[in-house]
């Protein structure tokens, strides 16, 4: 293996030694120590230090690094206490996540590390996000990902790729190719010669490297780092090397065969460079020796102060509390005096388009990403008009990316901004789920960082567009806690949420009724106002029978209350589906002792049974009759109109009512 000096200094070699060296021996120690039962589970990275070192070396502190599971040497040169780290492995609060996570799943803000989720990939989106901050304050910044041989299979690889090529960003995108994606070698996983030829699709430049090769990695990082920031472009960097244990340690290496091992094992990037320093005077046998011995102390010191850290205390308050970043409600003007402040008639599109413009106006690190969002102005045209006002850095047309721009929202947050993306339909978010549902849900749970994202979510049916244009999937984000779920019916509440949910640092998915953008319309105030998430809306009070419901569903009430006068009809508009008003739900309930759940979602499996059941448990002494449920058919939506007005549960409440009603 060849070293190629170049300016370095003596101390600085043998810092780069030491560092190389520090998780070797963390990783030696830990081994031991999982054979005892100390520790549940180890991804080893033996023989691939080079990388995480030389890489974390060659970025300044405040750099964000989107590690994986074999990147201990990314923790350890970040300085990250080793005691801290053990009782980060040991699942104990007084590590770097509460006991909530394993392994290296966990991140950590003071230092610059975004931890990553099991599903590898969407951690090179986030940097997509930070690397656009950087170049949106004009930064001299990069960020950069690692992903695996195996993860460049995934399609949030090439999603964020594109997105980093397209938009030009600061983003070093390193691939460990060690040969396996747990049991599955390269030649089963893709068919180019080489993975870096992959850069040749996006337009970007890249390299292959000897990844265990410690300067090498350095100085080729070093080189593109200074690239990225001059050209405010992204690089692609394979680095070969070799995981010379299994994909964890129960797996074993039955499947690698036995001359790999040999072959690689004469590549050790630790020995190599040891022996190197050695023959050039850099470093003596005996100053190795030293080395050596000091690390042996102070892994054993700190390992000392992690096993006296105390275990968990599982207090019920505490995990519910910390699924949220905690935020207080700030009202803003004065909604429900319509007179005093000054209101105008608009649709409901309209409230929305000015909700999220004096939103840009309020917030100057507010951004907006979707497709067709700039110029033309959407889909719906809500953003008409915004490239003019605020400039296409913060009203973005994207890919037809949807993971990737979920996940680059996420950057953005990690670097302060607040985003809004628009799913173009509600029905394209399955393309975004993994990003939704297990990183913008989850992360403050799992590291206490928030993830300031709005996702606009254009849904329903009514409007003849068939089965992915019209469905109705806000029950599949209620189950999500960490998800703020709002669902307006009215122009004024469309405004006011939306500003709320802009306002809250938790990720809010904002539904949208197509169907109502242009048939309804009412008073709105002018000013820049909010509605607290979490407080439903009685829009009428009744005493015969309830109806709860929130958006179409809330106008299908309406039409048959006033089609039939002689019913006293309450009718509770939830507005926000999670977290729901259960206080606004008991009251209802007291108020009329009968129950129909409306909703627009098919019937199995929506929110009205949680609802249902959450009443049946909760409120059965003031109730007369069962509760009811009138949703719309468990098909898809059809595109004939015929059918569809046959699925809609519209189509049948009158019926569900009058069967309530009978008790």
């Amino acid at each position: 293996m060849h070293f190629d000096r170049k300016q370095h200094s003596n101390e600085e070699l043998i810092r780069f030694y030491r560092a190389i060296l520090w998780p070797r021996m963390i990783e030696e120690k830990m081994l031991v120590l999982l054979r005892q039962g100390k520790i549940s589970k180890w991804f080893s990275g033996i023989g691939q230090e080079a990388i995480s070192v030389g890489a974390t070396l060659a970025l300044d502190a405040d750099e964000w690094i989107m590690p994986l599971h074999r990147n201990l040497g990314v923790f350890t040169t970040r300085d990250m206490p080793l005691s801290k780290l053990f009782m980060q492995w040991q699942g104990l609060p007084s590590g770097y996540s509460n006991g909530r996570e394993r392994s290296f799943h966990f991140g950590t803000r003071a230092h610059h590390i975004c931890g990553m989720i099991s599903h590898l990939g969407p951690q090179l989106a986030i940097a997509d996000g930070v690397a656009l901050a950087h170049k949106l304050r004009k930064e001299n910044k990069v960020s950069l990902a690692f992903t695996g041989d195996g993860g460049t299979s995934e399609g949030d690889f090439h999603e964020a790729l594109n997105v980093a090529a397209v938009w030009d960003l600061p983003v070093i995108f390193i691939i460990e190719n060690n040969g396996y994606g747990l049991s599955t070698p390269v030649n089963e996983q893709y068919r180019c010669a080489s993975l870096v030829d992959k850069a040749k699709g996006y337009g970007m430049e890249g390299v292959q490297i000897d990844g265990n090769n410690l300067l090498t990695v350095y100085d080729t990082i070093k080189g593109v780092r200074d690239y990225c920031m001059r050209e405010q472009k992204p690089y692609l960097i394979e680095c070969m090397t070799f995981r010379m244990r299994g994909h964890e340690e129960a797996s074993g290496t039955k499947y690698v065969p036995s001359h790999l091992f040999e072959e690689w094992e004469q590549k050790d990037p630790v020995k190599n460079f040891q022996r190197w320093l050695i023959d050039t005077g850099v470093l003596t046998e005996m100053k190795v020796a030293e080395i050596r011995q000091a690390c042996k102390d102070q892994i054993e010191s700190e390992l000392a102060i992690g096993f006296q850290a105390g275990g968990v205390f599982a207090e019920e308050s505490v995990e519910l509390e910390d699924v949220y970043a905690k935020t207080q409600f700030e009202k803003f003007g004065e909604f429900g005096s319509l007179e005093s402040v000054g209101s105008s008639e608009l649709r409901m599109i309209d409230a929305i388009k000015q909700g999220l413009e004096q939103s840009m106006e309020k917030h100057s690190n507010l951004v907006l990403m979707g497709q067709d969002i700039a110029e033309y102005g959407g889909a719906f045209k809500i953003t008409e008009g915004f490239v003019e006002k605020f400039g296409k850095e913060r009203v973005r047309n994207t890919p037809l990316c949807e993971s990737a721009i979920v996940g680059t929202a996420l950057g953005l947050s990690l670097e302060g901004y607040k985003s809004m993306m628009e799913m173009q339909f509600a029905d394209f978010v399955t393309v975004g789920f993994n990003q939704i549902i297990n990183n913008l849900a989850k992360i403050h749970y799992r590291w206490g960082q928030n993830a300031d994202v709005v996702i606009r979510m254009p849904t329903g049916g009514g409007v003849g567009a068939g089965p992915f244009h019209s469905q109705s999937n806000e029950a599949w984000f209620v189950h999500t806690p960490g998800l703020k779920v709002v669902y307006p019916s009215t122009p004024a509440d469309a405004k006011g949420l939306l500003i709320a949910a802009i306002n809250d640092p938790n990720p809010v998915l904002f539904f949208e009724h197509k169907a109502l953008y242009r048939s309804i319309s009412g008073p709105v105030p002018s000013e820049y106002y909010s509605i607290e998430i979490g407080k439903a809306r009685l829009v009428q009070e009744g005493s015969d029978v309830s109806i709860i419901t929130y958006g179409s569903g809330v106008h299908w009430a309406m039409d048959y209350a006033q089609a039939h006068p002689e019913l006293s009809i309450d009718i509770l508009d939830l507005r926000s589906l999670l977290p729901l008003d259960y206080d606004a739900i008991r009251a209802s309930v007291q108020r009329t002792g009968r129950v129909l759940i409306l909703h627009e979602d098919t019937l199995i499996g929506g929110i009205g049974g949680e609802i249902s059941a959450w009443i049946g448990q909760h409120c059965f002494s003031y109730l007369d009759a069962p509760v009811m449920r009138c949703a719309s058919l468990d098909t898809p939506v059809p595109f004939s109109i015929e059918l569809e007005q046959q699925f809609l549960a519209k189509s049948r409440l009158g019926s569900t009512l009058q069967e309530l009603l009978a008790f």
